[in-house]
């Protein structure tokens, strides 16, 4: 008979911090949080002396950084 392994929470979390997606609204596409994306977040946060997590913004917050992020690349 199968049953299924237990998960490791510990695991899942650190799996849940990189690879979630989020939608923006403004420009209709999605996102996905990578180290890319962390790395831009902590220029965002340089620039707008913001000390949140990106997850703990509301969704004006948000939509702000996504436009930002719209107009600054990775390369950039």
């Amino acid at each position: 008979m199968a049953v299924a392994a237990p998960q490791d929470s510990r695991t899942q979390e650190k799996r849940d911090d990189h690879n979630r997606r989020y939608y923006d609204r403004a420009h209709k596409d999605y996102h996905t949080w990578d180290g890319n994306e962390d790395r831009a977040y902590v220029r965002y946060q340089n620039e707008h002396h913001e000390t949140h997590a990106f997850a703990e913004l509301n969704s004006r917050q948000q939509t702000v950084y996504w436009n930002w992020r719209h107009s600054h690349p990775d390369g950039r």
